[in-house]
Parts: C-alpha cells; structure tokens; sequence
C-alpha cells in the first residue's frame, strides 16, 4: 500500500488518521465504495434510503438504507472534469470526449453514426490568439530565445513576457475573454465562405449540407486560449447523409482560412475610461490539415484527434501558473505564491471587471478572464456526453439489478421509492492517503490492460 519510507515521513497525525481508517470495521466497505467511485479524490457523500415493490402486489423487492454504511454515508464520485482537482474522474471525462470526438470522425453502430462518415471531408484546424506582446520562446530554428538563453521544455520563464512592462495584458484578458464571441463569428462565415466556393445561396448550402464540429480549448503558456476543432461537411441530413459532390477537403480548406482572415471574424470591444477600443481576430498562425483513417507518418489520423482533444477537455489554465479555482481577493496571489505572469493577468481581470462590468472578469480571473465551455460541439457532430453517460448508468443499473436479485424482473413492474439528502464531500487526511493509494492501483490495472489490448491488435496485424 505504502513503502515504510514513505511511512516514516508521515506527519503522525495523518499516520494516526490512516490506521484509524484502515483498522474500523466499516473499511472494507469503505474501500469498495471508494473503489466504485474509480478512487475519486472528493467524493459526495449522501445519506438516505430506497425501497423497490412490485406495482402490482406492493411486495417488498429490495431495502437499502445508508444506516449501516460507514459514516453512514454513501460516496458516489464528484463528477469533476478537471486533472488537477480529481484524476479519476477527468479520466472518465476524457474517455466519454475521446469517445464523441472519435464517433463523429469513424462512426459509431451504437449511436446511429455510420462509418461512411469518414468518407466525408474533415479537417484539424488550430486558431490561436494573436500577440501581446514578445515572450520567452524555443524558436524552431533552434535559434535562442530573444533573452539570448536556449530554454528548456520545462523552463518555467517560457512564455512568459520578455518586458512586463510593456506586455499588453489588458488586451490578453480581453481576448479570452471574448473568443468565444469570436468562435462563432467564425463558424457563421465559414458557411458564407463554403456556400460562395460552392456558388450557392445560405438557403441553398442549407439544402444541401450542413457544417458539423467538435472542439475543445487550451491555454498556451503565455496565458492566451486558443482552439482546436475538427470540422467537417456532411449531406443536409447530418453525419448519415452524404456530402454534396462539390464537397472536398480542399474547399473546406480554403473556406476556413477565408473564414479565419475576413474581417467580419472580429469582436469589438469599446473604448472604456483609460481603456482604448479594440477589435479581437484569431493570430496568425492558423493550422488546418486533413485528416485521415490511418496514417502514413505525415498525416494525422482519427484516433491521435480524438486523443488530443480529450487529453485538453480535462486542463484548464493551471499550465500558465494560475489557479484552478476561484480567487476571492488580490491578497490571494501572494499567499498562494502564483507566478508573476500569471498573477499579472489575474490583476489585470480584477482591474478591469468594474470597467466591463457583464464581462464578469473578476469571477473568471482564476480562468485568465476566459468564461466559454472548454469542450463543445455542433448538434450533429455525433452523440453527446449526456447520452454517454446515460448508457454507462444503465449499465450500472442493471447491474446493480442483478446484485439484487432483479435480474429477471421487468423494470416497468417494480416502483421504487426514494429520499437522499447531501451529507458534504471529500476525505479525512487518511482518507485521503488511502483514496489516493487505490486510485493509483486501478490506474495501473487501467495502463496493464491497454497495453496487453495492444499488444493483442499487434499480433493481430501481424497475422494478417
């Protein structure tokens, strides 16, 4: 469970904590129950009763109550996408967005997508932020920074700016704070765009196709979000309908780089006491390439997209330094000993809020003044996240029917009764230490069996 080392260098009142957990009756039950939450860090706790009858003769099917639970409480898991607050459950997270990312670029029989969505085209377009200014950098060339230093990858001064003094930061808070803004400007000229290559009218391009995406957010180290997306033409019927003949990977392409640099893709924000006006367009550096069912070294293929969109679905800010949570005052970035850079841009949030008042800056200072959804989608890019869990409650369901001896009766025959009530969330310091050595444990189990499946389609593929 944990080395006599690590023991030794316990604190003894953690110690104490741990061996008090361990050694209650009720820890068995408790480690299943932190194990049914995948080893979640801040589980909910509830405490309550249901009972399951028969419709028809009111018979008493199944009783449960948390009263002999220990604590008396159930723990079920916080549900938290992010990393840095629960592991376990952004794992899960990232496979249900790795799941609809991958649907809607393969298809998936389950969910009603056919795989003939692959012949559609499908594009990985990157739009970032444009600069405010020069910061640390590892040029491509292998050149050294403007600093006159070669930084290393895990150098804490990379993006971070060459001149506070000058960096704009006012203006890097402000487009985050407006790129989702900006977000949808763009997909409302990119059908303009398509429909002009096209030579077709908005209503006719409506008849014809639809423009499908899934996206998800990341924060570079300078602090500035930007946007990965995969983008794709489908038949006017969605994902099982085929494209339009003129429909090509090429013209959408070139529909989103005109998307991208026209001028009507910019948000306006208005001049504002000492603040000037400002108008917010993507940078420069726009990436779109195809995307492919399997690669040949250069291309990109579906699962890497699907892969690198759940892996930011689950990060927020925290690589540029700030906080994965909200700030309640200024006083806050020195106690919590955030970095210059960052807590010059959460400053600069604070500063501004009362200037844009419903921007809500101040609320989203912890989030670099970004206030979207991380990960998000277009209607019929595939399935959605709600109808991902839901199939993975059924399952949870039924097999908690046939646990109960269920199994054989029809749902639709038995009415259940319940009352819950929240009871708080989280673990003792012990339980924490504990919770944490099981989640570590099923995360092995997790590696051990993916590496053994794909050393099993290796072998597979080497057979054929």
């Amino acid at each position: 469970m944990t080395n006599p080392a690590t023991l030794a260098d316990l604190d003894p009142g953690l110690l104490g904590d741990m061996l008090k957990v361990a050694g209650a009756p009720g820890y068995a039950r408790w480690e299943d129950q932190i194990r049914r939450t995948g080893g979640c860090s801040d589980p909910i706790h509830i405490t309550g009763w249901t009972v399951a009858k028969d419709k028809t003769s009111g018979a008493v099917l199944h009783r449960y109550s948390t009263e002999n639970e220990p604590g008396a409480r159930l723990r079920i898991a916080c549900g938290n996408r992010r990393a840095s607050r629960c592991p376990s459950c952004a794992w899960t997270y990232s496979g249900d967005t790795y799941r609809l990312i991958r649907a809607g670029l393969a298809g998936d029989d389950r969910r009603d997508i056919p795989a003939t969505v692959r012949d559609h085209p499908r594009v990985f377009a990157t739009f970032t932020a444009p600069s405010f200014g020069a910061v640390h950098n590892r040029p491509f060339s292998g050149r050294p920074c403007r600093c006159g230093k070669h930084h290393q990858e895990d150098d804490a001064e990379l993006g971070t700016a060459l001149d506070p003094a000058t960096y704009d930061y006012a203006a890097a808070v402000l487009f985050n704070n407006h790129a989702g803004q900006l977000w949808q400007r763009f997909t409302t000229r990119l059908r303009r765009e398509i429909a002009a290559y096209a030579g077709l009218t908005q209503r006719e391009l409506k008849e014809a196709a639809r423009i499908s995406y899934g996206k998800v957010a990341e924060f570079q180290k300078r602090g500035a979000v930007h946007f990965h997306a995969v983008i794709r033409i489908d038949g006017p019927d969605g994902p099982d309908s085929p494209p339009p003949a003129w429909a090509s990977t090429e013209l959408l392409d070139r529909s989103i780089r005109a998307a991208g640099a026209h001028s009507y893709t910019s948000v306006s924000v208005p001049a504002v006491a000492d603040q000037a006006a400002r108008t917010f367009r993507w940078g420069t550096q726009l990436d779109v390439r195809p995307i492919k069912a399997f690669g040949d070294g250069s291309d990109i293929t579906e699962q890497a997209v699907a892969s690198y969109v759940a892996k930011y679905a689950t990060k927020a800010a925290e690589n540029t330094g700030t906080l994965d949570r909200r700030i309640g005052n200024r006083e806050a970035l020195v106690l919590l000993d955030v970095p210059d850079h960052a807590a010059r841009l959460i400053a600069a949030c604070l500063d501004l809020d009362p200037l844009y008042p419903d921007r809500r800056l101040a609320a989203w200072s912890h989030m670099l003044g970004f206030r979207g959804h991380f990960s998000t989608k277009s209607r019929q890019y595939s399935t959605t996240l709600g109808a991902l869990r839901q199939t993975r409650a059924d399952y949870r369901a039924a097999q908690e029917r046939e646990a109960r001896g269920l199994g054989d009766i029809e749902p639709d025959t038995v009415l259940v009764l319940a009352s819950w009530q929240y009871a708080g969330h989280g673990h003792s310091p012990g339980e924490s230490v504990l919770a944490a050595t099981i989640a570590r444990g099923i995360q092995l189990n997790r590696q051990t069996a993916r590496e053994a499946l794909q050393d099993l389609r290796a072998q597979e593929g080497d057979a054929t």
